[in-house]
């Protein structure tokens, strides 16, 4: 399974003409983390996103937080890539998820372009696309696929 998923997001990335190594969508995201204790998630919302709109419930060790950018203002976090060093190997499978799939994507393509090798867009995000109404969480994403996850 981990093997199929990685080449279906692999393939992703090559149809895209992505900057990274390929996306995948929340479920495989989970996936990959039930199968492989090794694939981290790095959640790049900010604290304040985490902290008052849930955060994903997975195995501890697979759960990494690096803010993108900083809460409040959304200044870009200069301390990125040093976190990122602090919380994955550059050779580490890294799924990146941020609110609907846009931080994730960029964060994606920063760390490729810093020597990280098996980095992963988590599509949708956390909370995915607003609906009709305005409202995150019914669209796409993390939440709506019912994924675990803890409210604030």
């Amino acid at each position: 399974m981990t093997t199929d998923t990685i080449a279906m997001a692999q393939q992703r990335g090559k149809d895209g003409a992505l900057p990274y190594a390929g996306a995948v969508t929340p479920n495989e995201a989970f996936s990959l983390l039930q199968t492989d204790s090794k694939v981290i998630l790095v959640d790049v919302r900010t604290n304040a996103e985490r902290d008052w709109v849930g955060r994903v419930t997975i195995a501890e060790q697979q759960h990494k937080s690096v803010q993108w950018s900083l809460y409040p203002g959304g200044t870009p976090n200069p301390d990125f890539l040093s976190q990122l060093l602090a919380a994955a190997s550059k050779d580490a499978t890294i799924l990146f998820l941020c609110r609907s799939g846009v931080r994730s994507r960029h964060a994606a393509k920063l760390a490729t372009e810093n020597g990280y090798t098996q980095c992963y867009d988590i599509l949708e995000g956390f909370e995915g696309d607003k609906d009709t109404e305005g409202h995150r969480k019914s669209v796409g994403g993390w939440c709506k696929a019912g994924l675990p996850w803890a409210g604030a």
